[in-house]
């Protein structure tokens, strides 16, 4: 298993979808800029650990929870 920033991008974008969140609401409650979640939700940028944390954080979730998303979706790619 590859990890894919792209695949993580796209699971960030449909939690926060799922949570009727706008880019700009949920950027605020990270404590990030709007178009840094915007390339991290296309995988233009590589997000950090602390950004990722602080995403999981603002949908609700813990970093773990996140992470095990993204790892089956990185599965299923394959």
């Amino acid at each position: 298993m590859v990890f894919s920033y792209e695949v993580m991008g796209q699971t960030i974008k449909a939690l926060r979808k799922e949570r009727r969140l706008t880019q700009e609401v949920l950027s605020g409650l990270a404590g990030i800029a709007r178009t840094h979640l915007t390339m991290i939700e296309s995988g233009t940028i590589h997000a950090n650990i602390e950004t990722v944390w602080r995403i999981a954080q603002a949908l609700d979730m813990r970093p773990s929870e996140l992470f095990s998303l993204i790892e089956e979706k990185t599965g299923n790619e394959e």
